[in-house]
């Protein structure tokens, strides 16, 4: 709140309609801001940060395939600009130093062959990572798991840094078997980095050959089937996964493999050259359009109408249960979601279609959580038959991809211990609220279109059982896995300020909107669920990942919304200490994001952990989508109440 408003007496603070003015204005603000980063074709691109980790792979892939450029020479400098003050680097240019990223800055000075030029810099660096542990603390990072591990250290190893017998051998010929005997085989790496398998695999045989004379015969024989797999895997934009990270690691696993000159590797050096940005750095990759879109829209309840929306609509929007917004306007941008769904077959995941992936860029994969996203979003646009027939299709892809555990894994259906393919809490409630939301409409299909067959009908009614027994065993699933203390832990979305980089505020956010959507708040592992996140708001009135790690917009918001989801079930709407998960604890959330919103800070990002908390990016547009959605939340939940108690407890 500014100023003057603190200022004012007690009385006039308490009024609802004061403080429903203070959340209307931020909410219109915050509104009018996210719907000017949609782009012309009516989406949202967003802009995903710098990246030290990008960067120094970057540096040393366009060294060692073709020698020094502009390009080089600038990434180099960007590195050096932004070593912080332990002599590390972080992921991104807020985050705190960790010994991967660290290690391939330090290559990256080596094998760009500007070690003298940068030693003071690289005297810091490597007192870093001796004190952090080294080649061991970056083995201990990853576990068991060599997705990221083995580039790491064979990068080092071409930096003339560690020696090649530190890189794991990755047995590339088994990418030459069929797809579907995958899961018989349980792969070091996560499927969806095949190509890292291949090229780095190919890598280690060539500098450092096995001594048993049948496993050299069979790599060799491998090589060349290996390599048609993997140029037949890459997508058309030439970065794997859209990632500058692992087309790197592909690059420069080939050159060291002796293939400079392959058509994967030419493909690979474009896609780094044209992703550079202007201050010489690359990103994590090149952006979570799909994601970012299919969240705007939930976020604007599918409201994408230039226009302000009044009073008198949102209240008569909330008796109603919803509203379709111009067809126009919002039809556009169905259709391109639309678009992204995947049609065919995934080349090296194997994914069936009907899943989305996070970006409209051929490098994407389908996975659970944008595929969740973009179902909702749909239901929130005008329907029509293309987009019944396409949640029809991701509804069957969720179905298809449910554990055996009763959750949901990322990309794949489970089949070996590593993060990707085990069930996560967030991606359980994501996947359960989509399905409930296309439980009935994607039925419905059916009956309008053969009426007078009795089949359709029968199918109608074991699609939806189904899909029931899919939500049911997801709830089953969250049962189990809430911890003692009444939290969720998300698969995705680290906090680096928070134990284990943890972040139990989003996992347990995210879990409790599933809860309310399937109006299932008086659950008892709700129940605990809100007490904890009750407990966990910091004391000034924010959220971080946990108690006392810093407050952040994006944090705050997502808890907001989710207590707001049983608050606005509550009959009795009389402010209430935050550990009964009353209104005041809403309220403290609300001043908070306010106070942001005043100070210019509510489009602040802060840093996320991805890949398990093992990787860490942001994105500038989560903090402002985020508030978005906390705003209108809670402006509806005080309208379907006919009550400001929410909105007044917040003064």
């Amino acid at each position: 709140m500014g100023a003057d408003a603190e200022a004012a007496g007690d009385e006039d603070c308490m009024k609802p309609d004061i403080a429903s003015a203070e959340i209307e204005r931020c909410f219109q603000a915050a509104r009018e801001a996210l719907l000017a980063e949609r782009n012309s074709d009516s989406f949202w691109p967003g802009e995903l940060s710098t990246s030290a980790l990008s960067t120094a792979t970057a540096v040393c892939a366009l060294t060692l395939a073709g020698g020094r450029s502009p390009l080089i020479t600038n990434g180099l400098r960007y590195l050096a600009d932004h070593e912080n003050p332990d002599g590390g680097w972080g992921d991104t240019p807020k985050s705190r130093s960790n010994v991967s990223t660290t290690m391939l800055a330090r290559a990256a000075f080596h094998i760009g062959g500007a070690a003298d030029e940068y030693r003071r810099c690289l005297d810091r660096a490597n007192d870093y990572i001796q004190r952090t542990g080294g080649i061991a603390a970056a083995r201990a990072r990853y576990g068991k798991d060599k997705t990221f591990a083995v580039p790491i250290l064979m990068t080092c190893a071409l930096a003339g840094l560690a020696d090649w017998a530190e890189v794991d051998a990755l047995p590339f010929e088994l990418a030459c078997v069929p797809p579907r005997c995958f899961a018989a085989l349980r792969l070091p790496v996560v499927r969806y980095a095949l190509p890292a398998l291949i090229a780095i695999g190919q890598a280690r045989f060539a500098k450092r050959p096995p001594r048993n004379p049948l496993t050299r015969a069979v790599r060799s024989a491998a090589v060349a089937t290996s390599l048609r797999v993997l140029e037949a895997i890459q997508p058309g934009s030439g970065g794997f996964l859209e990632a500058t990270p692992l087309t790197s690691f592909v690059t420069m696993a080939l050159v060291a493999a002796g293939q400079t000159d392959h058509p994967v590797a030419r493909k690979c050096v474009e896609f780094l050259v044209k992703s550079v940005r202007p201050d010489g750095s690359w990103p994590i990759d090149s952006d979570l359009s799909c994601w970012l879109t299919t969240l705007s829209v939930n976020a604007l309840n599918g409201d994408l109408a230039v226009a302000a929306v009044s009073d008198r609509r949102r209240q008569a929007e909330a008796a109603t249960g919803g509203h379709r917004p111009p067809p126009q306007e919002a039809g556009i941008t169905r259709d391109w979601i639309l678009s992204c769904q995947f049609r065919e077959r995934h080349p090296y995941t194997n994914a069936a279609p009907g899943g989305w992936g996070w970006t409209h860029l051929p490098g994407s994969v389908p996975d659970a959580d944008d595929t969740a996203g973009a179902l909702l979003a749909l239901s929130k646009l005008p329907v029509n038959d293309a987009s019944r027939d396409a949640a029809r299709r991701g509804v069957r892809w969720l179905l298809d991809l449910q554990n055996r555990d009763g959750g949901w894994p990322t990309f794949c259906r489970g089949w070996t211990n590593l993060p990707f393919d085990r069930s996560g809490a967030d991606l359980t409630a994501h996947a359960i609220r989509a399905l409930h939301v296309w439980r009935n409409p994607v039925a419905a299909v059916y009956d309008r279109r053969l009426q007078a067959d009795e089949r359709p009908a029968v199918m109608d009614r074991r699609y939806s059982e189904a899909v029931g027994r899919a939500i049911a065993r997801g709830f089953h699933y969250l049962a189990r896995e809430q911890r003692a203390d009444g939290s969720w832990l998300p698969l995705w979305f680290g906090n680096e300020h928070v134990a284990g980089d943890e972040n139990p505020v989003y996992g347990t956010s995210r879990v409790l909107v599933a809860y309310h959507d399937l109006s299932v708040s008086d659950d008892p592992a709700a129940q605990r669920g809100l007490a904890w996140l009750a407990a966990a708001q910091n004391d000034d009135g924010g959220w971080g990942g946990a108690k006392g790690a810093p407050s952040s917009v994006e944090e705050t918001a997502v808890a907001v919304a989710a207590m707001v989801g049983r608050a606005s079930r509550t009959a009795n709407h009389d402010a209430a200490p935050c550990g009964t998960h009353g209104p005041l604890c809403i309220a403290h959330g609300l001043r908070w994001l306010i106070q942001q919103h005043e100070a210019g800070k509510l489009r602040e990002p802060s840093p996320i952990g991805f890949y398990f908390a093992k990787l860490w990016y942001f994105e500038k547009l989560y903090p402002l989508i985020f508030a978005t959605k906390a705003f209108r939340t809670v402006l509806c939940a005080n309208l379907a109440n006919k009550t400001g108690a929410i909105a007044g407890a917040a003064r």
